[in-house]
């Protein structure tokens, strides 16, 4: 009775702050769709609607003590069915088989790869001999080679001859998920060129916001050349196909990449600046100033400007996120609400996840969601227990010490999940660099934008440009500092979303118990600290294998595959590049390991000799097929893109295999 009692009143203590629980519920839910190993019949749908309906009935019924469970488990019923219903409509032809041949399209994006390669994506594709039922909706083709023939313009039409392949599967069991990850962009296909792209027909004038974002790029990029325009072009357009990689790696290594993406900090610094702006001018106007609200009125004049915003920068996952906090933000102005509240952060979350679920897997809404809810809840704490700040002069600089120390730490483990390094003079970078995008590099961009139309925006790129390069001499002086970039080894599946519990409970919940947090993220540490990597992986394609040694992980090929081969090395925590990985392979005993490599069409059609290897892994197909009756298994291209990449443990009680297919199930995304 006593421990019913204790219940009933712990629970009663959340009644008002129960709300931001709300998103929680939703993405369990929608993580629960996408952890399954096989997509659920139509069937289950229903009766997890009619699950929905019997929970709220419950909830209504139920005392206040047991009636937030029941509406806590409709909500995650709920999210499961909103991410299914986005992955059914996202339903379109995926390329099912290697093509090489002419592919026409219209421009639809254009950026770079992580070779630096321009890379295009196309839709209303044609691929001959191919019907349009069976044609992808988009592809995206890197380019390679001599080109110059042709500069790409947004809805400009295109022919090249190009190598095409249904989007890739994870590099490794566990790995990021390319194909989950295509499926709801509507690329079918992913490949190259090493042909010039031609113009088939000029612009059809249908996308005419992309190419706006492409004219004030380019009028960017002409009065600020170089690194520091294309700086600028990146955080007023979202356009990145300018930026160098030796800059993409100091940003990076300094953890000042954020600036790049237009997220959060973006628009609430130019819909922040806008605001204050025309509070500013109102107020110096007694006609509107003393008859009007003058703040409600900025918050109107702010919406519009941070839409315009998210139109011109392309309107992508992260872009569209920021825009929806800020929104609920200048919202809550207009109906005299707290702007910044766990309520606000928690709206912003739920319609995210509504309009676009598969966003909770994504290292962006992660990262974006926990350093708000962190920051908020840090200044509420001071808000409420008046911490104070220090003398008035000082307040700004121990906002922008408080700001950037909460937010790092907040997002360090996500970042580190996803990325594989931290940066271990961040803070130091983000405090130098972050005022200054606050109140020099964001407002400069916004005066810019307005006088473009006038001819005159060099004079606040000017400006811009000078708060640009003192950010991007921060990130080389900083990155250049001994031991800049830390690794780390990729933590398991079950490591993140304990974090977040544990951190979730600290922040949401009420009374002493939100104390009991620590202990799933204590967990989650040590676990993660545990993590074993795989002792050998091979590639879907069978041509690269990696085979962890004491020095690291040894590859049997100096180059190509580098794209994999990076990947497997940043799990590992290893910083080395692929050549020196495969120096270590030189130093390997052939007669020491499981396995036999075997390269080229060649030596795929000799005679397989199993003795003393377990798995002979082949680059080409075998001609006449796998012998039966063979001692070892054989892996060759066709084999591997039925199971995808494999990874090997060796345990005491032999070798265990996993592979890619088993742990991504058969899905819409994935299936054959």
């Amino acid at each position: 009775m006593a421990i019913w009692q204790s219940w009933q009143a712990e629970w009663l203590a959340q009644r008002g702050y129960l709300f931001p629980w709300v998103p929680v519920c939703l993405g369990a839910g929608v993580a629960a769709y996408f952890v399954m190993k096989s997509e659920p019949p139509t069937v289950q749908y229903a009766y997890a609607l009619a699950g929905i309906a019997v929970l709220i009935l419950l909830g209504r019924w139920m005392n206040a003590a047991l009636s937030p469970l029941a509406w806590g488990a409709a909500l995650m019923v709920a999210g499961f069915c909103l991410a299914g219903w986005r992955a059914h409509q996202m339903d379109f032809p995926v390329l099912g088989w290697r093509y090489y041949g002419p592919v026409e399209g219209r421009i639809v994006g254009i950026d770079r790869s992580s070779s630096n390669a321009l890379r295009l994506t196309l839709d209303k594709v044609q691929l001959e001999r191919v019907s349009a039922a069976r044609t992808p909706d988009r592809v995206r083709i890197s380019l390679h080679g001599p080109q110059g023939f042709l500069v790409p313009a947004p809805g400009q039409y295109v022919m090249t001859t190009a190598h095409l392949s249904p989007p890739g599967g994870p590099v490794e069991p566990g790995g990021f998920d390319f194909q989950r990850h295509a499926w709801f962009l509507k690329i079918g296909a992913v490949g190259y060129t090493r042909n010039p792209v031609l113009a088939r027909a000029p612009p059809d004038g249908s996308q005419k916001v992309f190419a706006a974002r492409m004219a004030v790029s380019a009028k960017v990029q002409e009065a600020l050349p170089g690194e520091p325009g294309a700086f600028a072009t990146a955080i007023m357009t979202g356009d990145r196909s300018a930026m160098g990689q030796e800059t993409l790696h100091a940003l990076r290594v300094t953890n000042l990449a954020h600036l790049l993406a237009i997220s959060g900090l973006h628009m609430g610094l130019l819909a922040g600046f806008v605001f204050a702006t025309l509070r500013y001018l109102f107020a110096a106007i007694p006609a509107i100033g003393l008859r009007l609200p003058a703040k409600k009125l900025a918050a109107l004049g702010a919406l519009p400007v941070a839409a315009g915003y998210l139109a011109l920068s392309g309107g992508n996952v992260a872009t569209e996120r920021a825009f929806i906090m800020v929104a609920v933000a200048l919202t809550a102005v207009l109906l005299d609400r707290r702007a910044f509240s766990l309520r606000a952060v928690a709206f912003a979350a739920v319609i995210v996840l509504i309009l676009r679920p598969e966003a909770l897997l994504g290292p962006g809404f992660q990262m974006s969601f926990a350093a708000t809810t962190a920051l908020v809840a840090v200044y509420n704490w001071i808000r409420d227990y008046q911490i104070p700040l220090g003398p008035r002069w000082t307040r700004p600089i121990t906002a922008v010490l408080i700001s950037s120390t909460v937010a790092g730490l907040a997002t360090a483990p996500i970042a580190a999940a996803h990325f594989n390094q931290f940066a271990h003079y961040g803070l130091i970078a983000n405090v130098l660099s972050v005022p200054l995008m606050g109140v020099l590099v964001m407002p400069a961009a916004v005066v810019a934008a307005f006088l473009m139309p006038l001819g005159l925006e060099w004079i606040a790129l000017w400006v811009m440009g000078k708060g640009v390069a003192w950010i991007l001499g921060v990130a080389k002086w900083v990155s250049e500092l001994d031991g800049a970039r830390g690794t780390v080894i990729s933590p398991g599946p079950e490591v993140l979303p304990l974090i977040a519990l544990g951190a979730l409970m600290l922040v949401l919940w009420q009374g002493r118990l939100r104390f009991a947090g620590v202990i799933p993220t204590l967990v989650a540490f040590v676990l993660w600290i545990q993590t074993e990597r795989p002792d050998i992986l091979i590639s879907d394609t069978g041509a690269l294998v990696g085979v962890m040694t004491p020095d690291g992980r040894a590859l049997n090929r100096p180059k190509g595959g580098g794209f994999i081969a990076q990947n497997w090395l940043e799990n590992d925590g290893d910083p080395a590049e692929q050549d020196k990985a495969a120096e270590r392979w030189a130093m390997l005993n052939p007669a020491s390991l499981p396995l036999a490599t075997v390269r080229g069409k060649k030596a795929a059609a000799a005679p397989l000799d199993c003795d003393k290897v377990r798995w002979i892994v082949m680059n080409a197909d075998p001609p006449e097929g796998v012998p039966e009756g063979l001692a070892c298994a054989v892996l060759h291209p066709a084999s591997l893109r039925q199971s995808g990449a494999m990874a090997i443990y060796k345990t005491e009680a032999g070798y265990k295999e996993i592979t890619a297919r088993q742990v991504t199930g058969t899905r819409l995304w994935n299936a054959d």
